[in-house]
């Protein structure tokens, strides 16, 4: 290349970066940027008939949710941060499908993202922020985000905080629990009762815009849900839905009860639509998925048979145990077919003993704000490799879900930083059929 002719572009692409707010974040023209759009084999990853998918990105590190603004910026939020960053902006700036861009900023790692009324919402493992958008959709101030909410509870493990904002100016953020069933330390008895739904397992209300608010601040919105990663709030029927992690072990204190092939298959992981008050039952109740029913935790008195409280809410849907559901969309596009449409895509983040399948998307159709169907799996073998006989190790987790300006879907890896994009080529196949007619 013409040293003079990179010169100026050199030049021209900082002032643009200083004009729009983002020169302290823009990677250096000397170290390029990883721009991939690679057509993926049915081999590697299976789709329904008509559907086809492309890797945009890659080395995006531990990319957890993402949120695709109108003008088609994608936003995605890392657990770990890549650079000194936390929240990488990818843009395509000359439209050809490439990501050419990456800006990052944000200096703390996290999980959730959510664009809505002209803010992006970030949230780390104890707080959440807003950063105001301009008319292009872009983040006005990187570097000074507002900080709506801090002193959430932060633990070791299940610390990611995922968030959803509705229409009515509030905001809903998940607290897990750090002890899987509530147990007294060291032995199979559950405290009695949970001390920690005061301050985790449930979905806690803020205002999205009010700057400063404590935990205190909160409003307890929904309890007795262990771990919620992937939750959305759904537009058609203005509700809250949230994807609950089950417990763990059922055998170690209680082997009377539950064989290991029971504890590896139990609990069902639930989707919930839950309302203000509501109580999914944790850690007093699970699901069970072959019974169809809440059953009492052996913790406090079950034995695997015994049905839990009826003053807990049911499950919308249910799914195989330990899947990790991690995303969760409602899809409202017109790309994929009419299936589709309202319908609840998932994103599967860990495998099922009992099916030996995991690391998918799943899909449950809607109508009228309600499942009308069982659960299937829309994109599979994200693992890259046999989940009952490995050939090898697991190559893709996907975590985060996002609905492009297209209707195209976007899937987020947490492993490898990879970042999917799955499309319906119904004009295609449209026009082959014409020119063969």
């Amino acid at each position: 290349m013409n040293k003079s002719f990179s010169l100026v572009t050199c030049l021209v692409t900082s002032l643009l970066a200083v004009n729009s707010g983002w020169a302290h974040y823009r990677i250096p023209p000397t170290k390029p940027v990883h721009t991939v759009k690679k057509a993926i084999s049915p081999t590697e990853l299976k789709l329904p008939t008509g559907f086809s998918a492309t890797v945009v990105a890659e080395e995006l590190g531990s990319a957890r949710h993402i949120a695709i603004s109108k003008t088609g910026d994608i936003y995605v939020k890392l657990a770990k941060l890549k650079d000194g960053k936390g929240i990488y902006r990818l843009r395509d700036t000359n439209k050809d499908g490439l990501i050419d861009e990456r800006v990052g900023f944000g200096d703390y790692p996290g999980t959730g993202v959510f664009i809505r009324n002209g803010y992006l919402y970030t949230s780390s493992n104890n707080s959440i922020y807003r950063y105001q958008l301009n008319e292009n959709q872009e983040v006005i101030n990187p570097e000074q985000p507002e900080k709506l909410v801090s002193g959430l509870r932060e633990k070791d493990r299940d610390k990611s905080k995922s968030i959803a904002v509705d229409k009515q100016g509030n905001i809903y953020v998940n607290i897990a629990s750090d002890n899987d069933a509530c147990r007294e330390a060291g032995t199979g008895k559950g405290q009695m009762p949970c001390t920690l739904l005061d301050s985790a397992a449930g979905i806690w209300r803020f205002k999205a815009n009010v700057p400063d608010q404590t935990f205190a601040s909160g409003v307890r919105f929904a309890t007795g849900l262990k771990n919620v990663v992937g939750l959305d709030w759904n537009d058609k029927i203005n509700s809250l839905f949230v994807l609950q992690h089950g417990r763990g072990k059922f055998d170690d204190f209680y082997p009377q009860y539950y064989t290991p092939k029971q504890s590896a298959e139990l609990p069902a992981e639930t989707m919930y639509e839950v309302h203000q008050g509501d109580d999914a039952g944790w850690p007093y109740v699970y699901y069970d998925q072959f019974q169809k029913k809440k059953i009492l935790a052996p913790e406090y008195g079950g034995d695997g048979k015994k049905t839990g409280t009826a003053k807990t809410i049911n499950p919308v849907a249910a799914f195989p145990a330990h899947m990790g559901p991690n995303g969760l969309l409602f899809y409202t596009g017109t790309g994929f077919p009419a299936k589709y449409r309202n319908g609840a895509f998932i994103a599967f983040h860990a495998q099922s003993q009992e099916l030996h399948k995991g690391y998918l998307i799943g899909f449950v159709p809607f109508k009228n704000g309600k499942p009308s169907g069982p659960w299937e799996i829309f994109a599979d073998n994200f693992a890259g490799t046999d989940l009952v006989k490995p050939t090898g190790p697991v190559q893709h987790r996907p975590c985060g879900l996002a609905q492009g300006p297209d209707g195209s879907l976007y899937v987020t890896d947490d492993l490898k930083g990879t970042l999917f994009k799955i499309s319906y080529q119904a004009s295609d196949r449209k026009a082959t059929a014409s020119s063969k007619k």
